[in-house]
């Protein structure tokens, strides 16, 4: 299903107002400083009211049978709000894998939930070292002789780690890299929250202690699902730098006509608007470039990977131009704690290192390219 311009108009101002009235600063400042790092309430509202957890599910598994282009929608709206909640990790990302890994049974017992916002899930693939490449797994999956597996490991970075209902882990078994399910209260399974730069997008360390698990997909299918994966949450995650990065063009924009120096407002200096040009180009840049890569995923284009790993470095550079300019703008009040320039700034940073970061993701654009 796909939603025309006047459609993705209209829910791009459903989600705008719902954000403006349930994610505003203060909202957010709370929240950081929270746990769970979420309003339950509002994550109810989100799904109870837009439907946003199932927009992108197909209709069989209880969702709405829509792409990427509207995800993006959504995602540009979130990241232009900083929304504190489990979207990314359970939409993006745990729902995504499911549907990667191709197990019809898995999808029907876990995605209807998550469609209706009643489960919230994330997908554990990174350890100590950071790196999200299924070869670095070490964790390991052993048969437990009664038809199940049992895991053993520690995976760091995981987004909503300490909340979600349900975790979906890459670990090692004979065969490879594999995926399995993992549910929250399972024997075992130990969750602390990890302090980040951005404390807007919660993470945690997960600890394994021969925690029961079932597996997803067919064994040892772990590389080829985290591919398509990290190409789809590149996408999104690339809407969602576009939006923060569009946020702080609107608001440089704005300071520089109402601050005055010397009689006069900043944004008639030719230093200001040079700031601001800048900000606009890579801004537009980065816009195009995540909804060219959402576009050619709907329409299931073989180009779809290099156009996400190229979305996600341009957008990972305009968001830190955007993040960096809007302080400079706003000059030393920008950095104080009190401003939310550096609010962006911390989630522009973190969103650029959240795959690996700049050298990662631009072995993965040549890796697509085939060079």
């Amino acid at each position: 299903m796909t939603a025309d311009e006047s459609e993705l108009r209209e829910l791009r101002a459903s989600v705008r107002e719902f954000l403006d009235a349930k994610s505003p600063e203060e909202a957010v400042r709370k929240l950081m400083e929270s746990e769970p790092r979420f309003d339950p309430a509002v994550w109810s509202q989100a799904a109870d009211q837009l439907r946003l957890p199932g927009l992108a599910i197909p209709e069989e598994y209880g969702g709405d049978g829509f792409g990427l282009v509207e995800l993006g929608v959504v995602l540009e709206e979130m990241g232009r709000a900083l929304f504190c909640a489990p979207f990314f990790a359970t939409v993006l990302l745990a729902a995504q894998a499911l549907l990667a890994s191709g197990d019809k049974e898995a999808c029907a017992r876990l995605l209807p939930g998550i469609a209706a916002g009643r489960t919230t899930a994330t997908l554990a693939v990174a350890e100590d070292h950071g790196s999200w490449d299924p070869a670095m797994v070490s964790a390991r999956a052993v048969p437990d002789g009664d038809g199940g597996w049992t895991v053993r490991g520690r995976k760091c970075f995981v987004i909503d780690g300490t909340t979600a209902d349900l975790i979906l882990v890459v670990a090692r078994t004979v065969a490879g890299p594999t995926l399995f399910a993992v549910e929250r209260d399972a024997t075992g399974l130990a969750a602390e929250p990890m302090e980040t730069l951005d404390a807007t997008r919660a993470m945690a360390r997960l600890t394994f202690d021969a925690v029961p698990a079932t597996r997803v997909g067919a064994e040892g299918a772990g590389g080829r699902i985290m591919a398509k994966v990290l190409d789809i949450a590149s996408a999104g995650l690339a809407a969602e730098q576009a939006g923060g990065a569009r946020r702080c063009l609107e608001a440089s924009a704005d300071y520089a006509r109402v601050r005055h120096q010397f009689g006069r407002p900043i944004g008639s200096f030719q230093a200001v608007k040079h700031k601001c040009a800048d900000m606009l180009v890579q801004v537009e840049l980065a816009e195009a470039s995540s909804r060219e890569a959402a576009r050619l995923a709907d329409e299931d284009s073989p180009d779809f990977g290099v156009a996400a790993a190229v979305a996600h470095a341009c957008c990972s550079r305009a968001y830190m131009v955007a993040a960096m300019e809007n302080i400079q703008v706003h000059g030393g009040i920008g950095f104080t704690w009190e401003h939310p320039a550096h609010l962006y700034f911390r989630r522009a940073k973190s969103s650029q290192l959240l795959f690996g970061g700049p050298a990662v993701y631009h072995e993965r654009l040549l890796d697509r390219l085939g060079i």
